[in-house]
């Protein structure tokens, strides 16, 4: 697959996740519990997902996600959005962002780019399940289960557009003006959990608590920034002592780089199972909105 070491890290974080998931649904599927396919319709969504991010669906216009922030990095893939690419270029050329303020607006449009990837992925998979819907002559109770099923895909996609509305208005207003000293977060991913918690059925303890808990989240997801970092160093000194040959330092750079991998990978797998955790309560919250 080509994928930088960091890259090939989240892969095995991503795939761990799933294993778990399909596990759990399995064990569900035993006890009768998934009689709607729901659950096992959600997996295979986040199995498409996983394939579409790491360039494992056999699509040749994939571009590999460089995760690499030793070096510059900010041209190495395309944003495949003509407002975005629009914002970034503005944003680059502005002045208004020292370097490493670039890099970290850099991260918020690539988790941009993403969210609508994921979006994408979804709508296609609601349109395929409403054509075979509409294609059943005899409606039973079966099929008035699917249509639950609809409605619930449907509001997830409707919940994945509002963030990504908030999304793209958050970052032409960062492109624009710079970045807020005062900003609560930092983090893209804790951004946008912040804003869908504000519009959620929270009362303002639960608010408040919710906001205690994103700041351990952004905590945790800087430390497994600071170990990728440290991931790729150890990467590119390992080629670099292997083409120079040097034995004696050889071993002793395999052993750092693999400690520094687990670490990466473990870190990697506790961030998206909280991210998954957060997500699934505001959107709870959200729903409980709508009813």
């Amino acid at each position: 697959l080509h994928l930088s070491a960091v890259k090939l890290a989240e892969l095995h974080s991503d795939l761990k996740i799933q294993e778990k998931d399909e596990l759990s649904w399995k064990k569900l599927k035993a006890e009768g519990l998934d009689e709607d396919g729901e659950k096992e319709a959600k997996l295979r969504r986040n199995l498409n997902v996983i394939m579409t991010k790491y360039g494992m669906n056999g699509k040749k216009d994939f571009h590999l996600v460089d995760t690499n922030y030793i070096k510059d990095g900010t041209e190495s893939d395309a944003l495949d959005d003509p407002r975005l690419e629009k914002l970034w270029s503005k944003a680059k050329t502005s002045g208004k962002f020292s370097d490493e303020e670039l890099d970290k607006l850099w991260r918020e449009f690539k988790h941009h780019k993403e969210k609508i990837r994921e979006y994408n992925i979804l709508l296609e998979t609601v349109s395929r399940t409403e054509d075979i819907h509409k294609n059943v002559i005899n409606p039973s109770e079966e099929n008035l289960v699917k249509e639950e099923v609809l409605h619930s895909k449907h509001r997830e996609l409707k919940e994945k557009l509002r963030s990504i509305n908030q999304g793209f208005e958050r970052l032409r207003k960062v492109s624009h003006q710079g970045y807020d000293t005062n900003s609560e977060f930092e983090e893209p991913r804790v951004i946008d959990l912040w804003d869908m918690a504000k519009s959620a059925n929270f009362t303002e303890k639960e608010l408040e608590s919710f906001r205690e808990e994103l700041k351990h989240f952004e905590a945790k997801i800087e430390k497994h920034h600071h170990y990728q970092k440290q991931l790729e160093i150890s990467h590119q000194k390992l080629k670099h002592v292997e083409e120079m040959g040097d034995k004696e330092h050889l071993s002793r750079n395999k052993e750092k780089y693999a400690m520094l991998e687990e670490k990466t990978k473990e870190l990697g797998y506790k961030v998206k199972k909280h991210l998954q955790d957060l997500s699934s309560r505001i959107s709870q919250g959200l729903q409980h909105n709508e009813l």
